[in-house]
């Protein structure tokens, strides 16, 4: 979103002209900078010749935001059945996904084998019961480095706390397992959390994997997971993915040598990708003074529709796209749920508000609309996408009170 002649746009397209014709609240996607980031990845990660990235589609499954992301050669990385169904409905081949489960049911195993993807097991249990059903089989492993790292506490998968994957003691397990089974072990999968900036987690797990791998010689590849984060403050310093993709290449070019051959290096970006370029849009319906001199600033959205700053405590920029060049206030910017933690942030410094203004809540193209409820029975917003010429394309209509009521009849 850029500021020109005194109005935000994106691509050219007037924000506020967005939001009239198509109302608020409303999740808007600039497929610009959404092809920028994945440019991003492909060329700086992606140093090591055989690189493959995996979108996290846990991230944002908008149609038009997956379809175009896989358009640049992108896979897809699942973590339910509903995921990778998903995915083959929008033409993405089976030997493109790979589902890492998590307490994957009997039915969803065998379902998710007559689709023909690869299952990246994260339980020792999970893989002695694919082998019993499925023995002679590919399997993927997923395995705790023991190593965690992430914005946010609750978003560190890695280390002796986490529920996921097999912590890398119990490798002699897992491959008496394989061996009982006639499983073979195509790849090697860890990862550490999701949000992180620095660069020592990321490369010490890579280590922890190799390890695991240089014992097991049947791999086609290893998965470094993703986790790429990106900087929501401005203070924030952002991941050096050059420095980072040279220190992946140097490790892994190492390590084929070593091997004897040369394997897939995978990654499952997915914040990386679609942060940035995700806004929600909202009307500023009521201001409302405290006695302690605080300004609530409230809006027609609320956690239900993005819920990382309830959840996570998460910081997300903000901007008044009304008022430009309005003096700037401090508001605590507030939803429409009858919940106290309903919040978007607290003391925010905006550019006056009026009711009637839009809002723009930033970087929200991440976990926001598929982390949405449909809380107090209130509709999902809709969504649309911006391409780079400024073209608008409605990707997802509004819910009604009818879409919600229907779902009982």
């Amino acid at each position: 979103m850029q500021l020109e002649n005194g109005k935000y746009v994106i691509n050219g397209a007037s924000v506020e002209d967005i939001a009239k014709e198509h109302g608020t609240p409303l999740y808007v996607y600039d497929l610009k900078i959404i092809g920028e980031r994945v440019n991003d990845l492909k060329t700086k990660i992606g140093a090591y010749k055989n690189t493959k990235f995996m979108y996290a589609i846990k991230t944002n499954y908008n149609p038009d935001v997956v379809k175009f992301i896989t358009s640049k050669g992108i896979g897809i990385d699942a973590v339910s059945l509903e995921e990778v169904k998903l995915a083959m409905k929008f033409g993405v081949a089976a030997e493109d996904i790979m589902y890492t489960e998590n307490n994957m049911t009997d039915a969803e195993m065998d379902e998710t084998e007559e689709l023909g993807v690869l299952i990246n097991f994260g339980s020792i249990s999970r893989l002695k019961k694919y082998g019993q059903k499925y023995p002679g089989n590919k399997v993927s492993v997923r395995f705790n480095p023991n190593v965690g790292a992430a914005s946010h506490a609750t978003n560190i998968t890695g280390g002796p706390d986490s529920k996921f994957g097999v912590s890398y003691e119990y490798l002699d397990e897992v491959l008496k397992v394989c061996e009982e089974h006639n499983l073979t072990i195509v790849g090697v999968h860890e990862h550490i959390g999701s949000g992180w900036l620095g660069l020592e987690e990321p490369l010490v797990a890579m280590d922890v994997i190799l390890d695991i791998a240089r014992q097991i010689p049947t791999l086609e590849f290893v998965d470094c997971g993703g986790g790429f984060g990106v900087p929501y403050k401005e203070d924030q310093e952002p991941l050096d993915i050059e420095t980072l993709g040279q220190k992946f290449n140097e490790k892994f070019t190492a390590f084929c040598e070593e091997y004897g051959r040369e394997l897939t290096l995978k990654f499952e970006p997915g914040r990386f990708f679609v942060a940035e370029g995700g806004h929600l849009l909202t009307e500023v319906n009521t201001l409302k003074d405290s006695p302690n001199g605080k300004i609530f600033a409230g809006t027609d959205t609320g956690m239900h529709h993005l819920v990382r700053p309830a959840m996570y405590g998460s910081y997300h920029p903000m901007r008044n796209v009304s008022n430009p060049e309005g003096a700037t206030k401090n508001y605590d910017v507030t939803g429409n749920i009858c919940e106290s933690a309903d919040f978007f942030g607290k003391d925010f410094p905006l550019n006056e508000l009026r009711e009637g203004d839009i809002l723009s809540i930033d970087f929200a193209g991440a976990y926001g609309l598929c982390m949405a409820s449909n809380y107090q029975f209130r509709p999902l917003p809709a969504e649309v996408t911006v391409d780079e010429s400024g073209t608008v394309k409605l990707a997802r209509r509004r819910q009604t009170f009818e879409d919600l009521y229907n779902f009982y009849e």
